[in-house]
């Protein structure tokens, strides 16, 4: 049995089984390499034993008696299933290991600001997170998850937490379904079939009506970009822009926040919504501004830059966003929907500048491009709401 002691943490890493023929050698080699270190926390990592037995877990109960700071880290499946029906996960600090994982050669199906979804095999997609420490906003997205598909609205489960690399990822279920975009693109005689299934599940979205509290506000985030913008552009559009979104009614219609044609999949008649991290709540406008970004406000003065994105051409893009308007807003005529789109423009260009500046300083062009539409869109719209 290996052991290491760094940082005050005396770590010990068993192999194999702990049973009848070695418990009372393995409690010795701790207790008397633990005389060698009397001091900090102690670590059983336990990501290499394959068995416990009841003579091991008396060992494991006397290491709980005596260590104030002791715990169990990177147990199996197998192993974990052994402590909770025994009682020790209750009892003392005990975590699960995770599934090591390659995504080499595997697809890319979609990719946000919080990591890449890529597919694994017929049945299931991993969205590897870019942030090395993700644990928790992988709880935060499977709980949003969970809370959708309760709500009715058909989710990938998720169902495994895994290691890639040195990064963590989410394992969903996605049986045999291909996005939306890859539908559109393979079947072109069919591309209105597809935009329709995109804007009907748009709608049954933005239908959904959600506890209060339960999910973030989609209009306090789009306030802290206006913020964000206080002394970026002239007092005021500033002024104006403020007041209006301030003025966009507070309610709790479900928005998805990353809504495009790779976050919907599509399987034996049935939308799947996938990437679920952006969940939130409140007027349609603020869905709005980030399509109209992800198909048009982000590849305006660079389209490669929306190709690349959404994995389509350029045109067919600025078919899809036409389309959904027109099936979204069906029996409205288009002077209603230029004004929304309008509307969603001016928080799209808010999202816009204040995410260049912020990541892409250097970038000129860009922000003066950005600030110019921001400035002349807020003067052309004199309220957000839809």
């Amino acid at each position: 049995m290996k052991s290491t002691f760094e940082n005050d943490i005396l770590a010990f890493f068993p192999e194999g089984s702990i049973d009848t023929n070695n418990a009372e050698q393995v409690g010795e080699e701790i207790a008397n390499t633990r005389a060698q270190y009397p001091n900090g926390s102690l670590v059983l990592d336990m990501e290499d034993l394959k068995y416990i037995s009841s003579a091991g877990l008396r060992q494991i109960l006397k290491l709980k008696k005596k260590e104030k700071d002791f715990k169990i880290i990177n147990c199996s499946s197998e192993i974990y299933e052994i402590f909770e029906m025994t009682g020790f996960a209750e009892m003392m600090d005990i975590s699960k290991g995770y599934r090591k994982m390659s995504v080499d050669g595997c697809e890319v199906i979609g990719e946000g600001s919080n990591g890449v979804v890529y597919r694994l095999n017929p049945d299931t997609i991993i969205k590897v997170y870019r942030n090395s420490d993700a644990l928790d906003d992988i709880k935060r997205e499977r709980e949003l998850a969970k809370t959708a598909l309760v709500l009715g609205i058909n989710t990938a489960i998720p169902f495994d937490v895994v290691k890639v690399g040195d990064k963590y990822g989410s394992v969903f279920e996605l049986l045999s379904a291909k996005s939306l975009t890859k539908l559109i693109v393979a079947e072109p005689e069919n591309r209105d079939k597809y935009v329709k299934v995109f804007a009907d599940m748009l709608k049954e979205i933005h239908e959904t009506m959600v506890k209060p509290g339960l999910l973030p506000s989609a209009k306090e985030t789009a306030l802290k970009w206006v913020r964000y913008l206080k002394d970026h552009i002239p007092e005021e559009t500033y002024e104006k822009l403020y007041s209006m979104v301030d003025a966009v009614e507070e309610c709790n219609n479900m928005i998805h926040g990353d809504y495009h044609t790779n976050n919907v999949h599509y399987s034996n008649g049935e939308a799947i919504l996938i990437d679920m991290d952006t969940l939130s709540v409140g007027n349609p406008i603020f869905e709005f501004a980030s399509i109209f970004l992800a198909y048009r406000g982000f590849g305006e003065l660079d389209q490669k830059k929306v190709t690349d994105f959404l994995k389509i051409d350029w045109d067919i893009a600025q078919y899809i966003l036409k389309k959904l308007f027109d099936d979204y807003f069906e029996g409205k005529d288009e002077a209603y929907k230029e004004g929304v789109l309008n509307k969603a423009k001016v928080i799209g260009y808010t999202r816009a500048l204040r995410r260049t500046i912020k990541r892409l300083p250097d970038e000129t062009e860009l922000i003066e491009h950005y600030k110019k539409q921001l400035i002349d869109y807020v003067n052309k719209v004199e309220s957000l709401s839809i």
